[in-house]
């Protein structure tokens, strides 16, 4: 074969083993490395895995990611869209809970990820189901399996009816891992349009004021009420620990009139607020 015929040959085979060399790469990545797996559903040629940082899935706020796998290639689908729907099953109805849409996680290229949040379960883990609904090349699927929510050791989520007759879910977000310090405080605030919705609640305030019951109920200084950010639809306040401990996180939330739909002041008289979240480190 003449020079001038092979080098072009040479350099489309070139090109070829680098293209695929590349996506042997991506594949090989292990995107997941730091999560752990809370649970693999399959469904016919595709498998789906669950993933977070404890294994598990708990009430309040769950940060999840996810793979999708086509076991017929053993490989992670890389384009497809995704949506879920959670379904706790009570003994004469059923409900949803607070969740975001499912979204490819930035500087990932297998991971898609979102955020339930679980109001309440079962003492056992059981009474929870979650449907996801996939599109990969323009063919739909879905799916249903149980899935495992166990009771978190404090009150890090409170579901409850405002004197507006509107049911709210309200969750704590931030810190996770709180320090003698001013901690930022992040909590999500989501209202029950009906058994299955339930959309963010905007522009209203959450007003707080930390106690530790155990020493006197004292306070700490330099807190800060918690206030809408529109950036990512939570609310946001700074949380002043003075010591560690078991902390009692009173609120009173307030409507976008300021009225106070629920929640009391701490006084001498009233030492805990009926709406209030609880950490300890």
């Amino acid at each position: 074969m003449k020079l001038k015929y092979l080098i072009p040959l040479i350099t489309i085979a070139f090109l070829f083993s680098c293209s695929t060399d590349d996506n042997d790469d991506i594949q090989s990545i292990n995107e997941v490395a730091d999560l752990l797996l809370i649970k693999e559903i399959v469904n016919g040629d595709q498998t789906i895995e669950l993933f977070n940082q404890k294994g598990m899935l708990e009430t309040g706020y769950n940060q999840i990611s996810m793979r999708l796998k086509d076991n017929t290639s053993n490989t992670y689908i890389e384009d497809a869209t995704l949506s879920w729907m959670p379904i706790m099953q009570m003994p004469t109805m059923q409900h949803s809970c607070p969740n975001s849409a499912i979204t490819k996680a930035i500087g990932k290229n297998t991971v898609y990820e979102g955020f339930i949040i679980y109001q309440m379960t079962n003492l056992d883990g059981s009474g929870w189901s979650i449907t996801i609904d996939y599109t990969i090349e323009g063919i739909n699927y879905t799916v249903t399996d149980t899935i495992e929510v166990f009771q978190y050791e404090n009150q890090n989520v409170s579901s409850f009816m405002a004197s507006d007759d509107t049911r709210y879910v309200l969750a704590l977000i931030e810190p996770k891992n709180p320090s003698i310090a001013v901690n930022e405080m992040k909590i999500g605030l989501f209202k029950m349009e009906n058994m299955t919705t339930f959309p963010v609640v905007d522009n209203y305030t959450i007003e707080l004021d930390p106690r530790m019951p155990g020493m006197g109920n004292h306070s700490s200084p330099n807190n800060s009420d918690l206030t809408f950010n529109s950036s990512d639809n939570f609310y946001y306040g700074d949380l002043s620990l003075t010591m560690t401990g078991y902390w009692k996180l009173n609120l009173k939330l307030l409507n976008s009139n300021d009225d106070v739909i629920k929640g009391e002041d701490i006084t001498d008289e009233n030492e805990a607020s009926s709406l209030y979240l609880e950490l300890e480190f």
